[in-house]
């Protein structure tokens, strides 16, 4: 067969980056770099969490959770919202439509239930201590009447 027929060593420079060293079939490329990380760093999470507003909650312990995210359009650059629907898991059915959840992944429950829905986190409205949104100017007729003297 043919790779029987090949040469014991390959001789290009275009070959793992060796400028014309011969390298046998069986060898292993080697660098000199060390691949081992140093264990004190955090292992990496490969799935992050996702946020989006339960629609629908009239399965027993299931919730459908619309997650919007911003993408560009593939031709025209601008960021359009895209939404998809998840079915999470919610073993004690506590939330209702309109609330907002945080998916975490967990093993399969079912077909397409692969999430869990735990409550959000409050965000910060970078609004301080005026949670009402009044700027705390009385309004005229709450000013006490003023005698104006004029000068």
């Amino acid at each position: 067969m043919w790779l029987l027929q090949l040469p014991s060593t390959l001789s290009t420079p275009f070959l793992n980056g060796n400028n014309g060293v011969a390298l046998t079939r069986l060898s292993k490329p080697t660098s000199t770099l060390s691949l081992s990380q140093p264990q004190s760093l955090p292992s990496i999470k490969a799935m992050k969490t996702m946020e989006g507003k339960v629609v629908c909650a009239t399965n027993d312990k299931t919730v459908s959770v619309e997650v919007t995210r911003l993408a560009p359009h593939p031709k025209y650059k601008k960021r359009i919202r895209m939404k998809k629907k998840y079915q999470a898991h919610d073993p004690e059915n506590v939330f209702k439509v309109g609330d907002v959840v945080q998916l975490c992944k967990i093993r399969p429950i079912s077909k397409n239930k692969t999430f869990l829905a735990v409550p959000a986190p409050a965000r910060n409205s970078g609004k301080a201590n005026n949670s009402s949104g009044d700027l705390d100017i009385p309004l005229q007729s709450e000013q006490e009447e003023q005698p104006q003297t004029q000068a």
